[in-house]
């Protein structure tokens, strides 16, 4: 059985299909105004989605009523176009989960995309720098913000402190993981100059050697290049990182632009 009308105003609540939602009440708390949909929804061109994929699904708008502002490409936002999108949202939004972005985010004049941001109007090219932004641990009403470094070559390393030994024992994946040529070792003596050496290096481990035999006392940073994986390619010729001459597929972007 369905139901006509030309226009329906509900000043109360408005639920369709079954079960308790307690985000909006119910019965004597419920609140005026507030409503359920139990879903699957669909918004905008009816035959945008050939099944259900989601709870709720935008598609392009679709109205042909000449009040309606038409349906443009979305993307074009340099050409001033008034309606280049399928859902908005104001002031803010949130994710509660992942975000799965088939093409490329865009924020403000900028495109996000893999590693690039790249601004549609001019072409400007930046550098999207890699990093994390926590509440600050020591000063009320702070932040802190760190940055990952960047290398040309697909890098780990490890760190930490000798006291007392004659040997690092690096960790037993890095057999596999990391080629043994590439292995470069900082050492810096703690309360005085011991003249720390690397004498060498084999089996795992980094061996040191002090001045007249001196009890060993330093910190240390090992790092080590990656051998499960395509050598990068810093510098190529190309416009965009589709050109990249070696294995994209190991990289999180690839780009099309």
């Amino acid at each position: 059985m369905s139901f006509g009308f030309d226009d329906m105003n509900i000043g109360g609540q408005l639920k369709v299909g079954q079960g308790f939602v307690p985000a909006i009440k119910e019965g004597n708390s419920k609140i005026n105004g507030s409503g359920f949909i139990e879903g699957p929804m669909v918004v905008g061109a009816g035959v945008h989605f050939p099944t259900n994929f989601a709870t709720l699904m935008v598609g392009p708008l679709a109205n042909p009523d000449p009040d309606c502002t038409p349906p443009f490409v979305p993307g074009a936002l340099c050409q001033g176009l008034s309606q280049p999108y399928s859902l908005i949202v104001s002031p803010n939004a949130g994710v509660m989960g992942n975000l799965d972005v088939n093409f490329r985010i865009q924020a403000g004049g900028l495109i996000v995309a893999g590693a690039d941001v790249i601004a549609q109007c001019g072409r400007h090219i930046l550098s999207v720098k890699k990093d994390f932004d926590i509440k600050h641990p020591t000063k009320e009403g702070w932040r802190l913000r760190h940055v990952a470094p960047e290398a040309p070559t697909a890098d780990v390393y490890v760190r930490g402190k000798v006291v007392n030994k004659k040997s690092i024992v690096l960790p037993e994946y890095w057999r596999k993981l990391v080629d043994p040529t590439t292995i470069t070792v900082n050492l810096t003596p703690i309360g005085a100059h011991q003249h720390v050496i690397v004498k060498r290096i084999n089996d795992n481990k980094v061996h040191l050697q002090s001045n007249g035999g001196l009890p060993i006392n330093c910190y240390y940073h090992i790092y080590g290049e990656r051998q499960d994986c395509e050598l990068n390619i810093a510098e190529y010729e190309g416009t965009s990182p589709k050109d990249y001459p070696g294995d994209n597929s190991e990289y999180l972007q690839s780009g099309s632009f």
